[in-house]
């Protein structure tokens, strides 16, 4: 008799509390899938178990909970990795490109402030694709790059900065997108580049400010025509849409060459799948046209989903 009560009040609290982690977290983010979906695609660890099952190539990577797990497998595979949290979105917590032991070692404690549980794989220098894919079609495509500004050979990086947020604001890019700030500008990556904030960059020259293509430092985003993500990705695309039994992923690929050849011509990971993908981020590009995602979105609003306001 006091069981279902007791469910029934179970499932309120999750539901108030899934409420509370979607408005401090997840804004924007979708909820078209339910929720066998979310946690069977929730970790980095069954992404990557999917990648494997169908044959899909990944990075090489292992799930730790101690340090020496981490230089064990730096030991076997080498440099450069990134360490992640095992659950986690936005790029929070990750660490990337690691190259030397210290920055290992102090990746493998700061990324236990987001999860207990933490990945290092094998990090590949690309091309940061984002797919957005739901039955039979690329929603939508995009190319994420970290904070960068060009310099016109007469303003300080601080003056190009600036300059860049006055361009992000009169696009209306905000809240989606976020304005630079010098206090999260990577001054070791200006120094790799021979340069200083008060340094006057080359016409033309391409200035990076952070190495994370994540929006809040500032990331970039370009979006892409869906017809020109080369056919065979768009099919290992479907294939973890239904290996996931999902509506909607978001997934996360690298490459060192570009979206319009196919992944198995050329060094690419599949990094991630996203079960809620933030779609504000594709409505607001810093650059290529903004995507008419409506046709889209009424397919999705069609589907029932009981459990979609579940954590």
């Amino acid at each position: 008799m006091g069981t279902a009560p007791k469910n029934v009040v179970m499932k309120k609290l999750k539901r108030l509390i899934y409420r509370w982690i979607d408005q401090q977290f997840l804004d924007g983010c979708t909820s078209y899938n339910t929720l066998s979906v979310r946690k069977a695609s929730r970790s980095k660890k069954s992404s990557r178990a999917m990648f494997s099952k169908l044959g899909i190539p990944h990075a090489q990577g292992k799930i730790f909970l101690f340090p020496f797990a981490a230089f064990k497998f730096v030991k076997e595979h080498g440099y450069p990795v990134v360490v992640k949290p095992n659950v986690s979105g936005f790029s929070r917590g990750s660490h990337f490109p690691i190259n030397t032991p210290a920055e290992l070692l102090k990746a493998c404690l700061l990324v236990k402030v987001w999860w207990p549980f933490s990945v290092i794989e094998r990090y590949l220098e690309g091309h940061n694709y984002r797919v957005v894919v739901i039955k039979d079609e690329i929603m939508g495509a995009i190319e994420r790059y970290p904070a960068f500004v060009i310099g016109d050979g007469v303003s300080t990086v601080i003056q190009l900065l600036e300059k860049e947020n006055q361009t992000r604001q009169a696009l209306q890019l905000l809240p989606a997108m976020y304005l630079l700030k010098q206090s999260q500008v990577d001054i070791n990556l200006l120094r790799k580049q021979q340069l200083e904030l008060t340094s006057v960059p080359l016409k033309n020259q391409w200035v990076n400010l952070h190495n994370k293509v994540a929006l809040k430092p500032g990331g970039i985003v370009e979006t892409i025509d869906p017809y020109r993500v080369h056919p065979d990705t768009q099919t290992a695309c479907q294939r973890l849409l239904s290996g996931f039994d999902a509506n909607i992923l978001g997934i996360d690929i690298i490459m060192t060459d570009s979206i319009e050849k196919s992944y198995l011509e050329q060094e690419c990971i599949f990094l991630e799948v996203n079960s809620r993908p933030y779609l504000k981020m594709h409505h607001h590009p810093r650059f290529g046209p903004k995507p008419d995602l409506s046709a889209s979105f009424q397919k999705l609003d069609q589907l029932q989903i009981d459990d979609a306001d579940i954590f």
